[in-house]
């Protein structure tokens, strides 16, 4: 049974998320040589190495309902019991910086790349076969944290207010006062202020600062997250919000093509249009190496990445997997040229919105 459990929270109670199909079973103990949990069959050794193993502990910045069916697949077909702590990315990279050596986690799980860069030095080296599965630009160079799924940032409209031909060039333009009362933004959401440590690698302090000043003076309205501004768009309260691209799909697919709003990838090379990754590293501290190796493999393997292309609608990062048929193809965003591996710095990234307003 997959465990949650929030350190803020001891006492919450456990959940089952769902099984998983019978199919997944041979990817799962590709690369493991351990057999997995076969249901209708005979899994007494199963069992017994199951019960000599710990419970694998994951602190995930992703939540529960993006990632939690897919963690329960992984235990249902191992055996190994998982422990979840699901938080923000932010907060549980600060989490881990304050438990130090002494921290219970096995894996860190994280909403983006920052997060990661936040604790680099609490992460152990991968092994090259594993880096080796996903492209280059979706790893650390160090070899300490791996990309497990792909995310662009977009920009999502109201088809109501908005047509193409009214869209923004690039994300600077939304500094203009043409935009003022029509824009939402999430500053305390991680994926946001990675976009905004992008932002400042590629334009610099001063530029960065008076996108973000300007953005203020427009009056932007101010969602705890993605999903809510998606929402907005669609029901005429904005007319343009900042996210990740995968939450549209998942109005799309449960309302219909008539959901009125839809994503815009900027035509610029600018921090508009930043693909980032959701990654995860095994921690130093971990004496249960061995399942965490087993749960990233699974992560990387063809069922794996078939779940985040088809239940979150994210890019996959393996090669033979093909990503959700409404996507446009990785290879067609016109993306900048970030360094993912340097989007750690999210304490200055967080002053500089505290600077301008943007954070209290």
């Amino acid at each position: 049974m997959l465990t949650v459990f929030d350190l803020r929270r001891p006492g919450r109670r456990p959940f089952i998320v769902g099984l998983c199909s019978v199919a997944l079973i041979a990817i799962v103990a590709c690369g493991s040589g351990e057999k997995p949990v076969v249901p209708g069959q005979d899994n007494s050794s199963a069992a017994k190495a199951s019960a000599d193993t710990k419970p694998l502990v994951i602190y995930s910045g992703r939540s529960e309902s993006l990632v939690g069916p897919v963690i329960q697949q992984f235990e249902d077909l191992t055996g190994i019991e998982v422990k979840v702590n699901f938080g923000s990315t932010g907060p549980l990279a600060a989490t881990l910086l304050e438990e130090g050596g002494r921290t219970p986690a096995d894996i860190y799980f994280a909403q983006d790349p920052g997060g990661l860069g936040a604790v680099i030095d609490m992460l152990d080296t991968l092994p090259p076969e594993l880096l080796d599965s996903v492209p280059e630009w979706a790893r650390s160079p160090e070899g300490k944290w791996i990309g497990i799924s792909g995310r662009a940032r977009v920009l999502v409209y109201g088809t109501d207010s908005l047509s193409e031909d009214e869209l923004p060039d690039s994300i600077w333009d939304l500094k203009e006062p043409e935009w003022k009362g029509k824009l939402g933004w999430a500053p305390s959401n991680s994926s946001f202020q990675a976009m905004v440590t992008g932002m400042r690698q590629l334009w610099g302090e001063e530029k960065t600062r008076e996108w973000l000043e300007g953005v203020m003076d427009n009056d932007p309205r101010v969602y705890p997250k993605n999903t809510p501004q998606v929402a907005a768009a669609a029901g005429g309260e904005i007319e343009i919000g900042m996210v990740n691209h995968y939450y549209l799909y998942r109005f799309l697919a449960e309302k219909g093509d008539s959901f009125k709003a839809r994503n815009w990838f900027t035509p610029e090379a600018d921090p508009g249009s930043i693909v980032l990754v959701a990654g995860a590293g095994v921690l130093k501290a971990s004496d249960n190496k061995a399942a965490a190796s087993r749960f990233l493999e699974f992560m990387l393997s063809p069922v794996g990445q078939q779940y985040f292309a088809t239940q979150t609608h994210e890019y996959p990062l393996i090669e033979g997997v093909v990503p959700d048929r409404g996507l446009p193809p990785l290879e067609s965003i016109t993306k900048p040229s970030v360094d993912l591996s340097s989007l750690g710095d999210l304490e200055n990234t967080q002053k500089l919105l505290r600077d301008v307003g943007a954070l209290s």
